[in-house]
Parts: structure tokens; sequence; C-alpha cells
């Protein structure tokens, strides 16, 4: 496994966008419908913005039109963390990186049943995406053998 760390707070705002910085560093929200992934429909990875750590795979990514990137379960469940989210008069689950601490959204159960019944709706400023044909070049090559396991079985 690889060392995911956090660069110091002068290295993020140097690296990110202020609406990246704003979402992971502050626990914001980008507007639905006018962020990145959320209508992405090519094959291959998201990764934490802050520490690249593995988050989502395509695979897992479904159209739920709410605006934000949903996925029905996380490539690697150890490099999440849940908390209770009660802002807005809400009761939520964040969802955070946990190797960066980045806030990617929230997690909540009105999933598609066969699917698992989770959405993970996450903000696109949390993450980068990493088509499949770029994963060796970007130091994921442990994951293209998923791809190519679904290639065989579709």
């Amino acid at each position: 496994m690889k060392n995911y760390t956090k660069p110091t707070d002068e290295e993020l705002r140097q690296k990110l966008t202020p609406m990246q910085y704003e979402v992971t560093q502050n626990e914001g929200t980008e507007p639905p419908h006018r962020n990145e992934y959320w209508d992405n429909k090519e094959q291959g990875l998201y990764v934490d913005i802050v520490s690249g750590e593995p988050l989502f795979s395509s695979f897992e990514k479904f159209d739920s039109s709410c605006g934000w990137a949903s996925f029905s379960q996380p490539l690697e469940a150890e490099n999440f963390v849940e908390k209770e989210d009660r802002k807005f008069g809400m009761r939520r689950v964040e969802v955070r990186s946990k190797h960066a601490d980045s806030h990617l959204g929230h997690v909540f159960d009105d999933g598609p049943r066969e699917l698992g019944g989770l959405r993970y709706c996450m903000n696109s400023a949390s993450m980068r995406f990493i088509p499949v044909d770029k994963l060796e070049a970007e130091g994921y090559g442990e994951y293209i053998s998923l791809f190519e396991q679904k290639d065989s079985e579709g």
C-alpha cells in the first residue's frame, strides 16, 4: 500500500483551485450539475485530489440525477472515514478521506437496492479522475486488472 499524505496548507493553496480548497478543507459543497464528474461516463479511478488515495472506480458510479457524482460503494473502504454531520438542521453522514482528512461528500441510504442501497454523493472538486489508459503512468497500475476483469466479464 502506498503512503498517502496530506500536503501542508501552503502547498494545498498552491495546488488546489479555490473551489477544491473550499470543498476539501472547509467542508464546502459545489453546485449540482455544474461540476466536473457528475455525468462522467469514462472508465477509470477517482482519487482524493489532496493525497491521491484511491476512492472509487467507474464501475460503482451510477446516475442518481442529484447533480453530483454518485457511487454505490467505495473502491477501498479503509480509505474512508464516516462522521455524523448535523449542519443545516439535517442529520447526514459525512464522508472524508482517511489519510488526507479531505471532505468528500456524504453517504445516503437511498441508492439502488440492487447495488447495495447506498449512494455516495461526492463533490467532483474533492476528486481527480484517472482514465484507465493513464493508470500505469499515474502510479495506479495495480488497478488495471480490475478493468481487464470487467472487460472480460462483459
